[in-house]
């Protein structure tokens, strides 16, 4: 049995057999792993308020070859969202970066940078100011998953598209001009396509120290949360929550 110790983001959890929580982790070593908390239910002091979703741990855990399920030990708290207050929005932020990360990364496949992404935005994520924090973790796990479609000219006739309306849909590929979109296409302005190449070239703390409302940019989180529940072929349910907000 190996024994293993890893900094970790909660992503869920759920009852498993009486009093134990199976809970899905994203490690920075391994990746993505499951494991199960033995009595998590009944004694709180090994694991304490380390499960809530998207809390940043140092996990202490153990493997056995051939079982997918780890031992889950101990928990420590590195940062934990309850530590800030909380409401509807902030919580629905919170868990559209888990259920993104939990859909989009295989098991065992360790993804430094979608976990430092993950980090840096979550703790961006404060009450009233999740906008910026949501879009940017779109995006960039677009980008870190090879999904990020050209933004710079039409898919179908190759004309240039800077300064211009750019046209995107939910079952096809790239982005086209004005003439060439497809039934159903939704469009990104001119600013919003500057505003995607500036958050590409900046820190998220950077950017956050601007006023994001909601509706600033908004075609753009659009395109971001179309862009991902294309590629992982589902609806999101915590986007459909922040439509809420």
């Amino acid at each position: 049995m190996a024994q293993r110790q890893s900094e970790a983001i909660v992503l869920r959890s759920w009852p498993f057999e009486e009093a134990d929580l199976l809970v899905s982790l994203l490690t920075r070593e391994q990746g993505r792993i499951k494991g199960v908390a033995r009595h998590a239910l009944r004694s709180r002091r090994r694991f304490g308020g380390a499960l809530e979703p998207m809390s940043c741990v140092r996990a202490t855990y153990a493997e056995k070859p051939r079982q997918d399920l780890v031992r889950l030990d101990a928990f420590e708290i590195l940062w934990s969202p309850l530590s800030d207050p909380v409401d509807y929005g902030r919580a629905a932020a919170l868990e559209f970066v888990a259920e993104v990360l939990e859909e989009a990364l295989p098991e065992q496949a360790p993804e430094d940078a979608v976990f430092r992404l993950a980090v840096a935005t979550a703790t961006e994520m404060q009450v009233g100011r999740i906008w910026l924090p949501v879009m940017y973790f779109a995006l960039w796990m677009i980008r870190l998953m090879g999904w990020m479609p050209a933004l710079g000219h039409c898919v179908i006739c190759g004309v240039a598209l800077q300064g211009q309306r750019v046209w995107f849909g939910e079952t096809a590929d790239g982005v086209t001009c004005e003439d060439d979109r497809r039934g159903n296409a939704s469009s990104l302005s001119p600013e919003s396509v500057a505003e995607a190449q500036r958050i590409f070239r900046s820190a998220v703390g950077d950017l956050a120290k601007e006023d994001w409302p909601k509706p600033r940019a908004a075609d753009l989180r659009q395109f971001a949360v179309t862009m991902l529940e294309r590629h992982l072929e589902r609806r999101l349910r915590s986007a459909r929550a922040l439509e809420r907000v």
